[in-house]
């Protein structure tokens, strides 16, 4: 396993060298966006229409903040359960999305999504708000003022800590790691 400082854009090039337990450090911007947001996208694109942002080529957070306090830029954000997305996130893949950021695993769906599209699943440890907040610069909300706290927005990171969960290899952490620790149970 290898860490890796990226930085958005993401770059096919650097998708096809992670392999799922990479850590990778990630900075520049991204889209912060759940449920509701992620309806809305897919709707959107269903009907023909033209999304509000474009998330080609972007990771997509799947997060949601606390109250903002004064002098902070966005308030203690959290990673929501990935396998929410699942419904969603292979037309955005399709779309042209190159990463998602959650929290566990995600479908067989997902996997193979990923590898038709060259693109990664990442997580973000649960648990670690307080640093993921730290790595926060800005924070704007830039489509579906109405959604409140799902209202879609852009982050600017620095040094994001992540890992990679599905890879463009068609590989995933969780199913792995699972089959692995089933096997060593087994042979006690």
């Amino acid at each position: 396993m290898a860490t890796y400082h990226l930085h958005t854009l993401l770059d096919e090039s650097a998708l096809l060298n992670l392999n799922v337990g990479d850590e990778v450090y990630l900075s520049g911007t991204i889209i912060m966006a759940r449920d509701a947001a992620h309806k809305r996208f897919v709707d959107t694109l269903s009907a023909g229409g033209t999304l509000p942002v474009d998330l080609r080529n972007q990771v997509v957070f799947y997060g949601g903040p606390g109250p903002t306090k004064p002098g902070h830029v966005i308030g203690v954000v959290a990673p929501t359960s990935a396998y929410r997305m699942d419904p969603y996130a292979s037309v955005l893949f399709d779309y042209g999305v190159k990463g998602t950021i959650g929290k566990g695993p995600r479908s067989p769906a997902i996997r193979a999504s990923c590898q038709k599209n060259r693109a990664v699943c990442f997580s973000a440890i649960g648990g670690i708000s307080a640093t993921l907040f730290s790595c926060i610069r800005s924070a704007q909300v830039i489509a579906y003022e109405d959604l409140k706290t799902e209202a879609v927005q852009q982050l600017t990171i620095e040094d994001f800590p992540l890992l990679v969960t599905n890879d463009v290899h068609g590989r995933d952490l969780y199913a792995e790691e699972v089959a692995k620790y089933q096997s060593l149970l087994q042979e006690r």
